[in-house]
C-alpha cells in the first residue's frame, strides 16, 4: 500500500518527508512500513523522516539525493505548494550579476518561526529567514526582486548598468508590474526607493 502510494505521488529522487504522506495508519505503523521498505532497498532513507525513491542507475543503490534538493523541497515548494524562494548571492548567481558561487544557501520562507534562523544540512550552511509577506506561487518573484534591490550593492559584482540590464529582462520575462511592486514595496527599507529609480527600474514595470 505504502509504495504504490509513493509511487504514485512522488518522482524518483524527490525527498519524501514522512509528516507529508496521508495515509489511514498510525505513525507508528507508518513508521514501521518504512523501514520495511527501506529494508527491502525500494525506498532510501536520507535523514530522520526523510526518504526517496531511488533513480534507477548503473551505481549499486541508485543515484543519491543532495541536500540542496531535500532543504528545497522542504522550504522553497512543499507538496507541489511555492513556501519560499532563494535570495541573497543564490538568486545574484541565478540572474548573472555575480560570479560568486555561494556556500551558503539563503531561502525564505514560510516555513520558519524566527526571523533569522541558520541549519546545517548534510555540512551545507543555510540561513533561512521570515519573509515580508506570506510567500505564494503569485507573489515570489516579486519579493524575491524586492530583496535583492534592497542590497543590490552588496549582490552584484557588475556594474551597475549591467546589473540594470540583467535586472530589467528578469522584470519583462517574469511580467512583474508596478502594481505587483507597490503592493509590496512598503515592507522595505526606504533606500530601494532610490535604487529602482536609479537603475530605471519604472521604464520596464508594466
Amino acid at each position: 500500500m505504502l509504495y504504490e502510494y509513493l509511487e504514485s505521488n512522488y518522482s524518483p529522487n524527490e525527498p519524501i518527508f514522512i509528516s507529508d504522506v496521508e495515509l489511514p495508519v498510525s505513525n507508528a505503523n507508518l513508521r514501521r512500513m518504512f523501514k520495511k521498505l527501506c529494508d527491502e532497498g525500494k525506498i532510501k532513507r536520507f535523514d530522520k523522516g526523510i526518504y526517496y525513491i531511488p533513480k534507477r542507475s548503473r551505481l549499486k543503490g541508485g543515484v543519491p539525493i543532495g541536500a540542496d534538493a531535500v532543504t528545497k523541497a522542504k522550504y522553497v515548494s512543499r507538496k507541489g505548494k511555492v513556501v519560499g524562494y532563494v535570495s541573497g548571492y543564490t538568486f545574484a548567481n541565478q540572474l548573472g550579476i555575480t560570479t560568486q558561487v555561494p556556500y551558503v544557501i539563503e531561502i525564505v520562507t514560510n516555513n520558519v518561526s524566527s526571523r533569522y534562523r541558520e541549519i546545517d544540512k548534510d555540512g551545507r550552511r543555510v540561513i533561512l529567514r521570515k519573509p515580508k509577506a506570506v510567500v505564494n506561487e503569485d507573489n515570489y518573484r516579486v519579493l524575491q526582486l524586492l530583496d535583492l534591490l534592497s542590497n543590490i550593492t552588496q549582490y552584484t559584482d557588475e556594474d551597475m548598468p549591467n546589473t540594470a540590464l540583467r535586472i530589467k529582462a528578469y522584470i519583462k520575462n517574469e511580467g512583474i508590474s508596478r502594481d505587483d511592486i507597490d503592493q509590496y514595496i512598503g515592507e522595505y527599507p526606504d533606500r530601494i526607493y532610490k535604487n529602482i529609480y536609479e537603475m530605471r527600474f519604472l521604464d520596464v514595470l508594466a
